[in-house]
C-alpha cells in the first residue's frame, strides 16, 4: 500500500501516534469510532499503521487523513468497504476517483486527502489558569468552587489546572443545563475514583517494566481502558433508561 496522498521528507520526520492518540483525534469528528473500528478497518486491508519493534501500531497524519476518509465515505454516504477500497487504489496510483451510478463526486471526500496539520502542543502539558478556566468551560466562580466542593475538580500545585480539568468543567456546566448541578454528581466521582483504582492495578505490571516501550504500552492500555469504561456507561444508561423512554 502506498502512501495516502502527498508525502514529503517533513512528514516522515512528524512524530508518529499510538492508536489511542490516533482513536481521540478521529472522535471529534466521529464520537463513534473505537479501537476495534480502526483495527478492523486494518484487517480489511485499508490502513497499515507501522509497527515498532515490539509489535505496537504508529500512525501518520497521512494515515489519519486515509482513516477521515473511509469513516467520512461510510457515515455520509454510505459506501460498503468494496467500493471505499476502489476509491484508495485510486488516489494512491494518482487516478481520479471513480465515480458510483447516481452519486456525485464527493466533494467531502476529496478534501479529507489533504493530511491534517499536527498540533502545535499537545494538551497535555497545558497549565490553565482559573480565570482562563472558567472563561474556557463558561462557568461562574461559584460554580467552579461547587465543583472543587464535591470533588469533581482539584487544582494542580501552583493552583493551576490541566486540559482535562477543563473538560471537566465543562461537561458539567452542559449537565447543569438540565438541571444536574455538581452536588447530584459525587457519585461520578466516587466510581471514577473506584475504577482508578482497579485499571491502576491493571497497568501496574506495565508502569514497573523498564524503558520507553513499557511506558508507551502502559499510556495506550489507559487510553484504551478509558474508552472501554465509556461505551459500559454509555450502554447501562441508556439500557436503564429506556423504560423511561417507554422503549
Amino acid at each position: 500500500m502506498t502512501q495516502f496522498g502527498a508525502s514529503s521528507a517533513s512528514d516522515d520526520s512528524r512524530a508518529l501516534m499510538s492508536i489511542g492518540e490516533v482513536l481521540a483525534h478521529l472522535r471529534t469528528e466521529f464520537p463513534d469510532t473505537t479501537i476495534s473500528k480502526l483495527r478492523f478497518l486494518e484487517a480489511e486491508g485499508l490502513i497499515e499503521p507501522r509497527r515498532t519493534a515490539s509489535g505496537y501500531r504508529k500512525y501518520s497524519w497521512q494515515d489519519v487523513a486515509r482513516l477521515r476518509y473511509i469513516l467520512t465515505a461510510q457515515r455520509d454516504h454510505y459506501l460498503p468497504l468494496r467500493v471505499i477500497r476502489q476509491h484508495l487504489e485510486a488516489i494512491d496510483a494518482g487516478r481520479a476517483v471513480p465515480d458510483a451510478p447516481g452519486r456525485p463526486r464527493y466533494p467531502r471526500l476529496l478534501a479529507a486527502v489533504e493530511p491534517t496539520p499536527a498540533p502545535t502542543e499537545s494538551s497535555d502539558s497545558e497549565h490553565v489558569s482559573r480565570e482562563e478556566l472558567r472563561e474556557r468551560a463558561g462557568v461562574t466562580e461559584e460554580q467552579l468552587q461547587q465543583m472543587e466542593q464535591y470533588g469533581l475538580l482539584t487544582a494542580r500545585p501552583g493552583g493551576f489546572f490541566d486540559a482535562e480539568a477543563v473538560e471537566i468543567a465543562t461537561v458539567v456546566a452542559q449537565l447543569g443545563r438540565y438541571g444536574v448541578e455538581p452536588r447530584h454528581l459525587r457519585a461520578h466521582r466516587t466510581a471514577a475514583d473506584r475504577e482508578i483504582g482497579l485499571f491502576a492495578q491493571v497497568v501496574a505490571p506495565l508502569v514497573r517494566q523498564r524503558g520507553p516501550e513499557a511506558r508507551e504500552r502502559a499510556a495506550e492500555a489507559v487510553r484504551e481502558l478509558a474508552t472501554l469504561s465509556l461505551r459500559l456507561h454509555a450502554a447501562l444508561l441508556q439500557s436503564g433508561l429506556r423504560g423511561t423512554l417507554g422503549g
